[in-house]
């Protein structure tokens, strides 16, 4: 076991569909005897609550725009095997997780590609005050066709989407601000509502957008929501080096997550952040078990359900490449196509050898490249102990195998253990998202 003794940060990773980062979630054995029904907004607000009981930072939504035709050109695979389709919007469900509690974070994904800040800046800061500042937006620029083909535009360069976003954080930030923080008087016997010259329009001309002001929701008390970002290439670190309050990764290897986390420091280093203002979050995938073997049991049941061609939607889908164009055996990590360098880490064995193109895409199809942690929960915490002494970071981001039953365990048994041991929270010290990621900086 191994003696590191920081504080580990945990989310929850969510989507609002039969499927997460397991495609094999919506037919796991657990899911179907639990009634799994995710249009029901009530199974949300119980997941919110779960996790809320664990002290979890956020329960974290991804989101796409689309369903993917990638793989064979045909929407076929991936409506067959539910790869990260249908999804529904999680945007509705923020607000409504969050009036079912009182300190967990509720987040999700949002593009800056098919969007205009203002509209951006007006939603953020309305759910910044519907959640009392628990809300936080995953800035993301989006890399499929099939959502550049929803929206009718064509896809820009990976340099000119990240060169849109930052300005699209900068008009977002001056509309945030646009309101000072005592311009509302609410003076009643004046009558005066608000100062007229503590609110200011920002007159904003870029490359890309206009927008004149002011926003026409009054300021938040938490200068808007929590950043969160996920980039992988130097142009998605620069990002969120510059914005993020927290990272969210997957690397499958200690070592290439240690990298990872050495790299965005580097970053922040490069422009004078303190590091304690980024919290890295890695992706973890926990397999509960009694005992060793009914842990290793239960992982085998599950990587099981995964079908080869379920795998190869999904990778296709995130590559934006079609691997139907490949030969089987096709060893990802020897090829040069652009398209898959994003994701090189993923392509290797756990001692560095390159996988065969169909365990890629069955490993995709389980977790989409996040270690499983198998074993019981004192084992498992034994594994985030060791990787967190490892590679550094902050956390995890945690994704079920079923769903909701794989969350409540983690709860129920891990959560008692980490705290044990003096890894987490035993309480929640503020009541906002950026008070939950900040709140064992001191120990730092």
């Amino acid at each position: 076991m191994s003696t590191w003794n920081g504080k580990i940060h945990l989310a929850q990773f969510l989507v609002h569909g039969p499927t997460f980062h397991s495609i094999a979630m919506w037919r796991h054995p657990r899911t179907a005897a639990a009634a799994y029904d995710w249009t029901r907004p009530q199974l949300w607000q119980h997941i919110a609550r779960t996790c809320e009981r664990g002290l979890f930072d956020m329960a974290f939504f991804a989101d796409l725009n689309y369903i993917s035709d990638t793989y064979k050109g045909s929407l076929e695979p991936a409506l067959a095997n539910a790869t990260q389709a249908p999804e529904h919007d999680p945007i509705p469900l923020l607000s409504y997780m969050a009036a079912a509690t009182s300190h967990i974070g509720v987040a999700s994904t949002f593009s800056t590609s098919q969007h205009h800040p203002f509209y951006a800046a007006r939603m953020w800061a309305t759910l910044d005050h519907l959640t009392a500042g628990r809300a936080g937006w995953n800035v993301v620029t989006s890399i499929n066709h099939n959502q550049d083909a929803n929206f009718g535009v064509k896809r820009p360069s990976a340099d000119q989407r990240y060169d849109r976003a930052h300005e699209f954080m900068e008009v977002c930030r001056k509309l945030w601000a646009s309101w000072d923080e005592d311009a509302v008087l609410m003076d009643r016997a004046a009558p005066r509502f608000a100062d007229a010259a503590k609110v200011h329009r920002i007159d904003h001309e870029g490359r890309f957008f206009k927008s004149r002001g002011p926003l026409n929701v009054i300021r938040s008390p938490h200068g808007g929501p929590a950043i969160l970002q996920a980039g992988v290439s130097p142009k998605g670190q620069d990002f969120a080096a510059k914005y993020a309050d927290a990272v969210f990764a997957i690397q499958p290897r200690p070592e290439d997550a240690k990298a990872y986390r050495d790299s965005v420091h580097a970053h922040l280093d490069s422009i004078g952040r303190d590091r304690r203002a980024c919290k890295i979050l890695f992706g973890m995938q926990p397999i509960i078990g009694a005992t060793e073997a009914e842990a290793r049991d239960r992982q085998a049941e599950h990587n099981a359900l995964i079908p080869v061609e379920g795998g190869m939607a999904i990778l296709s889908a995130h590559l934006d490449l079609d691997l139907s164009r490949f030969p089987a055996g096709t060893r990802l990590a020897e090829r040069n196509e652009p398209q898959l360098q994003r994701l090189r880490t993923r392509y290797l064995a756990s001692d560095g050898t390159p996988m065969a193109m169909e365990e890629i895409a069955q490993r995709h199809g389980q977790r989409v490249g996040l270690p499983q942690f198998v074993g019981t929960p004192q084992s498992i915490a034994d594994q985030m102990e060791a990787f967190m002494a490892h590679v550094g970071g902050d956390g995890f981001m945690i994704t079920p195998i079923d769903c909701p039953g794989a969350i409540e365990e983690f709860v129920d048994l891990v959560v008692p253990e980490l705290q044990r041991r003096g890894l987490m929270r035993t309480a929640y010290a503020g009541t906002t998202l950026k008070a939950h990621l900040a709140q064992f900086d001191e120990a730092r």
